[in-house]
């Protein structure tokens, strides 16, 4: 008689692995950790992807609209600038020194003739008249020197002072003169327009007419210039 054969052992599987094919397929429930605080749910990175499209681009730019400072706006004003240029000038000179008068000699027939200057700088767009008054010691509408201590007609030496024979700073004086420079009328000298930057030179053209019988000594006269403009 034979004898039973044993019964096979029947092998009961065990369940699958947390985070396995085969829970994620199957749907099984993750086991529990327990913790010293307590049960824990255990975190599976790989199902933690973060999601991507234009739902989240959309939410992105939204933030970073809400984040970013207000645009800056501006406006605008007219700013004037004014100023006003007031003609002007002003003037200086240069003796006329004559030297040495010989009434008896080199002068007895010939004048003597000398030059000096009148500078003027005026505004841009001015029109400088310059007028020379008579002197200190006028006769007969005419200029004389007076000696030091003069006392009478004897110590008096006659002498015309002339305009330059052109408007053009700097030209040289031409004897004998032809435009006498005096106060006022045709004896106003107009000299060229000015710059308006700098200084400008005309020629005073000054005669001491041959043959005065005058007592010696050393003479002078004084004549104020003016530039109107």
């Amino acid at each position: 008689m034979n004898a039973p054969r044993p019964c096979a052992r029947r092998r009961i599987p065990r369940p699958p692995a947390l985070g396995s094919r085969a829970t994620r397929s199957r749907g099984h429930m993750p086991r529990l950790r327990f913790s010293g605080s307590g049960f824990v749910m255990p975190f599976d990175r790989r199902k933690q992807r973060p999601r991507t499209g234009y739902a989240g681009l959309a939410a992105a730019a939204l933030i970073l609209a809400l984040a970013a400072p207000p645009g800056a706006s501006s406006t605008t004003a007219v700013l004037t600038v004014s100023a006003i240029v007031n003609p002007n000038c002003t003037i200086s000179t240069s003796a006329v020194s004559f030297g040495r008068y010989e009434s008896l000699l080199a002068n007895a027939t010939t004048p003597l003739n000398a030059a000096g200057a009148v500078n003027i700088a005026c505004t841009k767009g001015s029109v400088p008249k310059i007028t020379m008054d008579l002197g200190r010691n006028p006769n007969g509408g005419r200029r004389y020197m007076a000696a030091a201590g003069a006392s009478g007609p004897a110590d008096t030496l006659y002498y015309e002072l002339y305009q330059p024979p052109s408007a053009a700073p700097g030209t040289a004086c031409s004897f004998p003169g032809t435009a006498a420079w005096g106060p006022s009328g045709a004896q106003t000298f107009t000299p060229g327009a000015p710059n308006g930057r700098g200084s400008r030179s005309y020629s005073v053209c000054g005669t001491i007419p041959a043959g005065q019988g005058v007592s010696m000594g050393s003479y002078a006269d004084t004549v104020v210039a003016t530039v109107n403009f």
